[in-house]
């Protein structure tokens, strides 16, 4: 199985006008939406399941990727990061799932699988992180793949 941790790109600041869901993308933020989806519109299977916080960052983020997507609270800001695996059938799904969401949690499910520990590892925004898990003499592993943050792209 292939799992996608993409950070959403950049945002507005809370303030009052802006509470943290309906933040929303800046100019910068939507370049890097686009930059980066197109990326990964390229190389990922087209049954690649999509999973996007609640959140309108998020969900501006993974409309880059010009592809449906499913809403999902599990992954929304604050989320554990076991909750986010669950949420993505790790790592028995039977396709690749790409999960639109924020920090710390996306960088601390990648410390957890990368780890064996979740930690505080920062991912960029609009950036993300590709893992991928296999058996080997019947040991599973986890992988990576690609990691990428879009000032590479743009």
């Amino acid at each position: 199985m292939d799992l996608i941790l993409w950070r959403h790109a950049e945002a507005r600041e809370p303030g009052p006008k802006f509470p943290d869901q309906d933040r929303e993308l800046t100019a910068k933020g939507r370049k890097q939406a686009l930059a980066v989806g197109k990326w990964l519109d390229a190389r990922l299977a087209k049954d690649c399941r999509i999973l996007v916080s609640p959140a309108l960052r998020a969900q501006q983020t993974a409309a880059g990727l010009g592809r449906r997507f499913e809403t999902v609270r599990a992954i929304e800001p604050g989320a554990d990061p076991t909750t986010v695996l669950v949420a993505a059938g790790w790592p028995d799904a039977g396709c690749a799932v790409l999960v639109v969401g924020h920090q710390p949690m996306l960088g601390q499910v990648a410390a957890l699988l990368l780890s064996g520990e979740s930690a505080p590892w920062t991912l960029k925004k609009g950036g993300f992180i590709w893992l991928s898990n296999r058996t080997r003499r019947g040991e599973r592993h986890v992988a990576l793949k690609a990691a990428l943050v879009p000032d590479l792209l743009l």
